[in-house]
């Protein structure tokens, strides 16, 4: 049995799957974060939503958004089953993802990570990226939702 994960895009009946999932794993939430959200972004581009599974751990133990707009490459939603980091998951998901984004034309991937995730922005640290200090990202609700509720 290999320890090494199987990276996949998700499949649009596993969209209930991936929500559970990232209500157990994922750092805070979003306001996409439902079952509409989801099956739009499998539909704009049913290759962005990677899934990592491992032998014999039964269902998803890792995610990442690799969302491609034709100009710039993000990254969102890395998540990794909580018993099961530390053992390269996050990894392979990010390389699965830098390398859609190769194959795409993408130059450089940025990804969105919460200030007060620690163990978020020391796994990105790992991977190679690193803050931008002149950049604040700024937001505007589109669904009546207050900015703080996003």
């Amino acid at each position: 049995m290999s320890d090494r994960p199987t990276i996949r895009r998700a499949r649009p009946d596993e969209i209930d799957a991936v929500l559970d999932f990232w209500r157990r794993a994922a750092e805070g939430t979003s306001i996409s974060d439902d079952r509409a959200g989801v099956a739009r972004l499998l539909e704009r581009d049913p290759e962005a939503l990677l899934v990592a599974e491992l032998p014999g751990e039964g269902g998803l133990v890792g995610t990442v958004i690799a969302g491609w707009d034709g100009w710039r490459s993000h990254l969102y939603r890395l998540a990794v089953d909580p018993g099961l980091r530390r053992r390269g998951i996050a990894r392979a998901l990010l390389d699965a993802a830098e390398e859609r984004f190769r194959a795409l034309g993408g130059r450089r991937g940025d990804a969105m990570v919460l200030d007060r995730n620690e163990l978020g922005r020391s796994a990105w640290r790992a991977a190679g990226y690193a803050p931008e200090p002149q950049w604040t990202r700024w937001t505007k609700p589109l669904t009546g939702r207050t900015a703080q509720e996003n």
